[in-house]
């Protein structure tokens, strides 16, 4: 097909937020300034480049608007939770299981792995470092062991897939023009494969390290960890709410046990359509606004209506910072699809740009699964250098769409994508990104963390694709 100046145009700016990535810059402003350009070349004047990138902005809003909200309640509940303290009670029985090193290390995993599906890892990470590493380090579970099977259970295994809460098979998908569903399922198998192989790969290269239990390097380590004064104040929270505490510790785990039960009965045995595309989000968190309301009224009493907007709004503010970038980011990207184009510039038939360069390249590109699956994972790992890996996945999305061949489906690809974006960038293998939080918490260095997740990550995400591309 014949290439306009928009095409040559968007292309262009597409290279420069890569590259900007790989700088670990951030591609707001680029985006921005590509939408302004390209809009106005193609519309022929600067009014259309002033509207489109308002428009850009505002269809990529309405577009992930769902996303902020399941974010927004599932962080209230989480929030809502700590002030009865029940968030403690939750967890204090699991420390019991920590009979030594080896199982102190699967337990985090399983622990850490649950509990990011629902509440995301980074608000859920103060609560498992505070409680469960010292009691794994006291079972002889070094402090990096520790900090690597959180971070690779968590910020790799559970939010790679993003099952639950689906921000990002939601990101995915939208871009790539598909079902949030078949996204997020493929998702999900990849990030268990990716996750088992790390993990795995993890214990077996490093539990050598593992200590006895009246090892006294064990002692020197728990001095570090700077967890006694937040336990000792939940505990002080739990102690002034016995009654409440411990009925929405059951409560809670129970009421989720059974929705995510539900929903794969619902999927698995049923004929019915079911909670197709977003809805299993919107159920989720549906659920999590009645267990908030409940929660909240069992705290507050009378100041409830206070303490619930507190909440609400705390979440909203969290959500924005951690998604308010990918907007404009999604909204260049919303600019190269034919199915949202129409809208940013207000036409009625839109420009498919990146679909168009793509197909212009086809016939010089051998047609490989295998190069397809690669690519999408190589660049999913280069927008993941930015340390959020979520700016990246409208990006990937959009690809897998162009790039699908025979035998490697657009879900499939996305998915690849999804996982090298997230695995890099949520926060195993990149420094500047929230595993320093992991890491701050763990009384570990950060670099060291990086460095020993490395090759378990890589291997995990290379092993994953060539599933992907041969069994999938």
């Amino acid at each position: 097909m014949d290439l306009s100046i928009s095409h040559w145009l968007y292309g262009i700016f597409t290279l420069a937020i890569i590259l900007t990535m790989i700088f670990r810059k951030g591609v707001v402003l680029p985006t921005l300034l590509g939408t302004f350009i390209i809009a106005w070349v193609y519309k022929g004047n600067i009014i259309g480049g002033f509207t489109a990138i308002f428009n850009a902005n505002l269809v990529a809003a309405q577009e992930l608007f769902s996303i902020f909200l399941i974010i927004t309640f599932m962080l209230a509940l989480l929030n809502s939770l700590k002030d009865l303290g029940a968030d403690v009670r939750m967890i204090q029985p699991i420390q019991r299981v920590m009979v030594n090193g080896h199982v102190s290390f699967f337990v985090l995993v399983g622990v850490t792995y649950v509990i990011s599906l629902f509440f995301w890892p980074t608000p859920a990470v103060p609560l498992i470092c505070a409680l469960l590493v010292p009691a794994a380090v006291k079972a002889g579970l070094p402090a990096i062991t520790a900090a690597m099977a959180i971070a690779l259970a968590g910020q790799g295994m559970a939010l790679s897939s993003d099952y639950i809460v689906q921000v990002a098979p939601s990101l995915s998908a939208t871009a790539a023009g598909i079902d949030v569903e078949l996204v997020a399922d493929k998702a999900m198998i990849l990030s268990v494969i990716s996750g088992v192989i790390a993990i795995l790969l993890a214990y077996f290269l490093y539990r050598g390290g593992i200590r006895k239990k009246d090892d006294p390097r064990n002692n020197e380590e728990l001095s570090i960890l700077k967890s006694d004064d937040s336990t000792s104040n939940n505990q002080a929270k739990t102690n002034n709410l016995t009654r409440w505490s411990k009925v929405f510790a059951v409560l809670v785990p129970l009421v989720l046990l059974i929705v995510v039960i539900y929903m794969l009965y619902n999927k698995l045995f049923t004929n019915s359509e079911g909670l197709v595309g977003g809805d299993g989000a919107a159920f989720v968190g549906g659920v999590a606004v009645i267990l908030l309301l409940l929660s909240t009224i069992a705290f507050g009493k009378h100041h409830a209506l206070d303490y619930i907007s507190n909440h609400i709004t705390d979440g909203f503010v969290f959500a924005f910072k951690a998604m308010g970038p990918v907007i404009p980011i999604a909204g260049f990207f919303f600019l190269g699809s034919g199915d949202f184009s129409s809208q940013i510039l207000g036409v009625e038939e839109g420009p498919s740009l990146l679909f168009g360069l793509v197909e212009a390249t086809q016939e010089y590109l051998p047609q490989s699964a295998v190069l397809a699956a690669f690519s999408i994972l190589i660049i999913g790992i280069i927008t993941g250098l930015d340390g959020s890996g979520f700016s990246g996945l409208p990006l990937t999305g959009a690809l897998a769409a162009s790039l699908e061949t025979q035998g490697m489906d657009t879900a499939t690809l996305a998915a690849i994508g999804q996982m090298g974006a997230i695995w890099t960038g949520g926060g195993t293998i990149v420094a500047w990104s929230s595993l320093i939080a992991i890491a701050g918490f763990c009384g570990v260095s950060v670099m060291e963390l990086v460095r020993k997740n490395f090759i378990p990550v890589l291997v995990g995400l290379f092993a994953m694709t060539i599933i992907a591309v041969f069994i999938l």
